[in-house]
C-alpha cells in the first residue's frame, strides 16, 4: 500500500486539494493504481486541516466490507481530536434517516401502525417472515412447483427481486411483469413469476401492517417519501457537507440518484470509480449509472500507475481481454512468464498439486508470508474446501476460509453448538443424529478423532421419551474406556457435566422464565465457559470462533426482532437455521486481514476484500462457474436492472454475452490483485466426474495459441 510520502505528484495534489471550495472530484483508474489509499489519506488530511466537526464528513460505500481501510486509518492514534467521521451504506443512512423522521411519514408511507416505532429486518429476519408466507402458499396451494432449489435459496430470491425495484426505482408491483415479458422459454415459467409477484404483494403487506421494514422497503421509504421532503434533505445535506464515496461502480442507481442531487451542495466531495469492475451486478450494482456522476464533478483525475501488477501481469490480462473480444492494447511484457499450469485428470491429484505448491512456497527458500496466498475457486465447495485446508495443516500451513452468505448451518462449528443446545434443550423434542453428536463432540474436545467419536456417541447418546441426553463416562465399560482414553473421557466428562447442570437449572425455572430463555445468553456462555477453554475444540480455532460469533450475533438479532409465538423463541429460531437460514453478511469474516493465513475463498469474495497478494491459485479453471451466472428462477440481475428495456426477451445472445463480459472483469480484477503468479490447476474431470470445459479454460487456450511460435506448435 502506498503512504502519503511514497505516493506521486498527483496523488498528493489530490490528497492536498483545498476542501471549502466547492470542490467535487472524480477519480477513476483501475485496481492497484492507489485510488482507496488516497481516498483515505484525503480523510486524514481534511480531518487534520480544514475540517474542525468531524462528524461533518461522511464515507459512503456500497457494502460495509470496502469501508475496513478508513475503520483501520481512524483507528490510529496520529489523528486529531474532535469526533469521527460517519462510515455508512445506503442501507446504513437510510436507516438512520427512517427512524429520525419516522413520525412524519409513518401515515403517508402507508404504515397500518404510525405511532408505534418501526422495525428493521436483517436479511435473516426478512426471511423468517418471507416463510411465513410464502410457505403455506406452497405446502396448500403449490405454488414454484417446477422449481427446484431448497426453500431457503427461494425466500432468498423474492427477497434479491424486491430489493431490485427499490435500488432500481419501479414499484414493487411490476416484478413478476419484467420479468414475464422478458422471458421466451416454456409458459410454465410465465405462472412462477405471476405467483412470485402474489409473494411479493403479500410479503408487503405483512411489512406495512406490522411496521416491519425489509432493506426493499427501507429504501423505498427513504428515497419516495423522506428524500422529498425538505426537513429531511436539509437535515442531511447541513449534517454531511464533505463526502467520500468509494467503488462507487459497485453502489446502485439509488444511490448514484442520491448523490445527483447531492453533489452540488457539498463544501467537498470525492468519487472514487474503479475501471472495469462492477462485481456486484447481481446485487444491483451499475457502473454506467456510476459513470454519469463525473460529469457533475469540477474536477477528473484518472491513475493509470499501478503499485502492485507486473508489466508480465498485465501482459497477460491484456491477452486475456483479445480473448474474451475485448478491446486492450497489449502492454510490453511476456503474458506466459507469471503463470504457473498444472493439467491433471482428476481434482484430488489438482488439490494435492495445490497444496504441495504452497507449502513449498511457505517453507522453501522464498518463504512466504502465509497471507500474501490466496486460493480461489468460481465456488468454494465443502469437498474442495475441507480436502485443501486438512492437507495445508498437515504441511503445518496456517490456513482459513471465507465463504460469505451461506447458510450458518452449513459451518462446523455451528452445527456443533446447535447439536449440544438440542441437547441441552430436551423440551424442544428435537433429536440430533448419532452422526450430529459424534461431529459435535469432534469439535468440542480438542484431539478426539472420528472413530473414538463414532464410538462414544454411539454408547453414550440417548432419546428417551424423544428426549436427547448423554449419560456418564464412568457408566462405559473399562475395556472402552480405555480405547477412547480417559484424557478424552475427561473432557467429555466436562462437557457433559456443564449440559446436565444448565438442564437442571431451566428445569427449576417457571415456565414464563423457560420460555422466554434467551438463546444467544446460552451460546455465549456455552462459548465462553467452555468451548473456547483449554483442552476444547475452539480453543485454538479461530475461523470456528468467528462462525459462533456470527451465530450469537444471529441469534440476538432474531430475538430482538421476532414477536414471540407459540413456540420459544429460541426453539424456533434453532428450528429455522436447520431448515437453511442464509446468512447476512458479518463485517468480522472480512475483518482478520492481518492474520498470517493463506486464504481459501471464492473468487468474487476475494475481489470485495480489495486487498492484493504475491500469488494466487485459481482452482478448477475448466470449470464452468467462472463465467455462468448461478440459477435464479425467480429473479435476474440484468433483466431487473436500470438499463434494460422493459418490454425486450433476454436471448441466450444476451446471456452468451454478459457471460463473457463478466469473466473479463473477473480476471481482470483477480489479475490486477496479484503482484507476482498465478497458478492456474486444471483437472479434466472435475468434483461430480463431469469433463471440464469452461469458458476460462477457453479463453487461455486461445491466448496460449495465439502467443506460440509456429515452430514451437509444430514441434
Amino acid at each position: 500500500m502506498i503512504t502519503f510520502k511514497t505516493a506521486s505528484k498527483p496523488q498528493r495534489s489530490l490528497i492536498r486539494t483545498k476542501a471549502k471550495t466547492k470542490n467535487t472530484i472524480f477519480l477513476e483508474g483501475p485496481a492497484g493504481t492507489g485510488k482507496t489509499t488516497v481516498a483515505v489519506e484525503r480523510m486524514v488530511y481534511l480531518l487534520e486541516k480544514e475540517v474542525t466537526d468531524a462528524s461533518k464528513m461522511l464515507v459512503l460505500v456500497p457494502q460495509k466490507t470496502l469501508a475496513l481501510p478508513y475503520y483501520e486509518r481512524l483507528r490510529q492514534s496520529d489523528l486529531p481530536p474532535g469526533g469521527q467521521p460517519s462510515v455508512m451504506t445506503l442501507g446504513s443512512l437510510s436507516e438512520q434517516m427512517v427512524e429520525f423522521f419516522w413520525p412524519l411519514i409513518a401515515a403517508e408511507a402507508g404504515f397500518a401502525q404510525p405511532a408505534q416505532p418501526p422495525v428493521f429486518l436483517t436479511l435473516e429476519t426478512a426471511q423468517y417472515y418471507m416463510a411465513r408466507i410464502v410457505a403455506p402458499l406452497i405446502d396448500q396451494l403449490g405454488y414454484f412447483d417446477t422449481i427446484t432449489i431448497e426453500r431457503n435459496r427461494l425466500y432468498s430470491q423474492i427477497l434479491d427481486a424486491i430489493s431490485k425495484s427499490a435500488l432500481i426505482g419501479f414499484d414493487h408491483t411490476e416484478v413478476g411483469q419484467r420479468l414475464s415479458n422478458a422471458w421466451i422459454g416454456e409458459e410454465s415459467q410465465k405462472r412462477v413469476y405471476g405467483e412470485l409477484q402474489t409473494c411479493i404483494n403479500k410479503f408487503r403487506e405483512y411489512c406495512l401492517d406490522h411496521n416491519l421494514l425489509d432493506f426493499s422497503l427501507q429504501i423505498e421509504v427513504f428515497l419516495r417519501h423522506l428524500w422529498p421532503l425538505a426537513q429531511c434533505r436539509n437535515y442531511l445535506m447541513a449534517k454531511y457537507t464533505y463526502l467520500i464515496v468509494d467503488n462507487i461502480e459497485e453502489d446502485t442507481p439509488a444511490t448514484h440518484a442520491l448523490l445527483r442531487e447531492w453533489l452540488p451542495e457539498c463544501e467537498s466531495a470525492l468519487l472514487v470509480y474503479d475501471s472495469d469492475a462492477g462485481y456486484r451486478r447481481f446485487l444491483g450494482a451499475d457502473p454506467d449509472s456510476a459513470y454519469e456522476l463525473k460529469d457533475l464533478c469540477k474536477r477528473k483525475e484518472t491513475f493509470t500507475e499501478t503499485f502492485v501488477t507486473s508489466l508480465d501481469l498485465q501482459a497477460f490480462g491484456d491477452q486475456m481481454a483479445l480473448s474474451l473480444d475485448q478491446w486492450a492494447e497489449p502492454n510490453v511484457g511476456d503474458p506466459r512468464a507469471p503463470l504457473v499450469f498444472a493439467n491433471v485428470r482428476f481434482q484430488p491429484e489438482m488439490i494435492q498439486w495445490a497444496a504441495d505448491e504452497i507449502a513449498n512456497l511457505v517453507h522453501g527458500e522464498a518463504q512466504v508470508p502465509p497471507g500474501e496466498i490466496v486460493v480461489l475457486a468460481p465456488y468454494l465447495s465443502d469437498a474442495l474446501r475441507f480436502s485443501l485446508m486438512n492437507r495445508l495443516q498437515e504441511y503445518e500451513v496456517p490456513v482459513r476460509s471465507h465463504r460469505p452468505s451461506r447458510s450458518l448451518n452449513e459451518e462446523a462449528a455451528v452445527r456443533a453448538l446447535l447439536t449440544l443446545t438440542l441437547i441441552a434443550h430436551p423440551q424442544w423434542g428435537l433429536l440430533p443424529t448419532p452422526s450430529d453428536v459424534a461431529h459435535a463432540l469432534i469439535l468440542s474436545i480438542e484431539g478426539l478423532d472420528l472413530v473414538r467419536a463414532q464410538l462414544l456417541a454411539q454408547i453414550v447418546y440417548r432419546t428417551p421419551e424423544q428426549r436427547p441426553t448423554l449419560t456418564p463416562f464412568e457408566d462405559i465399560l473399562p475395556d472402552v474406556q480405555e480405547r477412547i482414553t480417559y484424557r478424552l473421557g475427561n473432557q467429555y466428562e466436562r462437557l457433559r457435566a456443564w449440559l446436565d447442570e444448565y438442564r437442571d437449572a431451566m428445569a427449576q425455572m417457571d415456565e414464563e422464565a423457560a420460555y422466554n430463555m434467551t438463546l444467544d445468553a446460552f451460546l455465549s456462555r456455552l462459548f465462553g465457559e467452555l468451548l473456547s477453554q483449554e483442552g476444547f475444540g475452539l480453543h485454538r480455532d479461530f475461523d470456528g470462533a468467528a462462525q459462533v460469533a456470527n451465530l450469537i450475533d444471529s441469534a440476538r438479532r432474531f430475538r430482538q426482532v421476532v414477536l414471540p409465538g407459540e413456540k420459544p423463541l429460541a426453539q424456533e429460531y434453532v428450528e429455522l437455521l436447520r431448515a437453511g437460514l442464509i446468512a447476512g453478511q458479518y463485517v468480522r469474516g472480512w475483518e482478520l486481514e492481518a492474520e498470517q493465513a493463506v486464504l481459501i475463498a471464492p473468487a468474487y469474495t476475494f475481489l470485495m476484500r480489495n486487498v492484493p497478494v504475491q500469488y494466487q491459485f485459481w482452482l478448477n479453471v475448466g470449470g464452468a462457474g467462472w463465467s455462468e451466472r448461478l440459477y435464479q428462477p425467480l429473479t435476474h440481475p440484468y433483466v431487473l436492472s436500470q438499463g434494460w428495456q422493459p418490454g425486450h426477451v433476454w436471448t441466450d445472445d444476451n446471456e452468451y454475452a454478459v457471460e463473457r463480459e463478466a469473466l473479463y472483469r473477473l480476471v481482470l480484477g483477480l489479475i490486477r490483485r496479484c503482484r507476482e503468479t498465478i497458478f492456474l490447476g486444471y483437472s479434466e474431470l472435475g468434483e461430480q466426474g463431469y469433463e471440464q470445459r469452461g469458458e476460462l479454460l477457453a479463453s487461455i487456450q486461445r491466448m496460449l495459441r495465439r502467443l506460440t511460435p509456429p515452430e514451437e506448435a509444430s514441434a
